[in-house]
């Protein structure tokens, strides 16, 4: 009996490890790419886009497909080209002078080493949902600074706002210097958690989904804000109406500091 209470936890943990284990081992197959300097850039870079691309395609249908005008936040809006390549241009342009440099000066620093163990799924959902609370947090205090502190504003955040109504290329469409807070806190919260690397990759790969959703100007049945309960969640009509009007709704994700603060807009008020 004794010896059956204390492995339970244990075999619970080993059983949690094992659901993730062949993905790991299919990722660390490529081990020597997946350590080099290009892969974060790389892997960031087709993330985004491929992300984005769904979004680009329904701007391009929706004036010929009057159904998805219906779930169009501002139905009569699409985005030209003269929008869109440019923030193209600067999300690549910002990945090779600045996200590339500084992968690969930590690379020189310290070269990554990757484990052979796949982590414990629920250390893996606890720390990417934690992470996201704790980005959330981060960026909801820089954002409500930069909106508070006229030149803060003008000098670094405004480029973001340039774009009046929002679609899935302008989400990395900002300053070098929003960038550079935008990676600091990232890097910042992995590395207080002590984040396994296929934890880094999921909260990567989470983290890019919700903010192009949050640009995408796209509300749909399925969209994360009604998914998560209780309004805990704010979603792209939450953003959007931060773009429109710039005082309210300053958190990325969530809903609780912007209702802490009084800053919280419903989109239906």
């Amino acid at each position: 009996m004794g010896y059956h209470n204390n492995s339970e936890p244990q075999d619970l943990g080993c059983s949690n490890q094992l659901l993730l284990q062949p993905l790991w081992d299919t990722l660390r197959t490529g081990e020597t790419f997946a350590r080099s300097p290009f892969f974060p850039v790389i892997f960031s870079i087709i993330t985004y886009v491929g992300f984005c691309l769904p979004f680009v395609v329904l701007d391009v249908l929706c004036p010929w497909v009057p159904m998805l005008r219906r779930y169009k936040i501002h139905p009569d809006f699409s985005p030209s080209a003269r929008q869109l390549l440019p923030c193209l241009g600067q999300t690549l342009y910002q990945h090779l002078v600045l996200v590339f440099p500084v992968t690969l000066l930590h690379w020189a620093r310290s070269p990554a080493l990757l484990p052979q163990e796949a982590p414990e799924l629920f250390q893996l959902l606890s720390h990417v949902l934690i992470c996201l609370l704790l980005f959330d947090t981060e960026i909801f205090a820089w954002h409500l600074l930069h909106h508070k502190v006229p030149w803060l504003y003008r000098s670094f955040h405004k480029v973001h706002h340039q774009n009046a109504s929002s679609f899935a290329l302008a989400t990395q469409y900002m300053s070098i210097w929003e960038l550079c807070s935008l990676i600091f806190f990232d890097a910042l919260n992995v590395a207080m958690l002590q984040c396994h690397p296929l934890t880094i990759l999921t909260f990567h790969v989470v983290n890019i989904w919700l903010s192009v959703e949050d640009h995408s100007g796209y509300d749909f049945p399925w969209s994360t804000h009604r998914l998560v309960p209780f309004g805990w969640y704010g979603g792209v009509a939450h953003h959007d109406l931060h773009h429109s009007q710039f005082n309210c709704n300053f958190a990325p994700y969530f809903t609780h500091w912007d209702k802490m603060l009084g800053t919280l807009r419903s989109a239906d008020s």
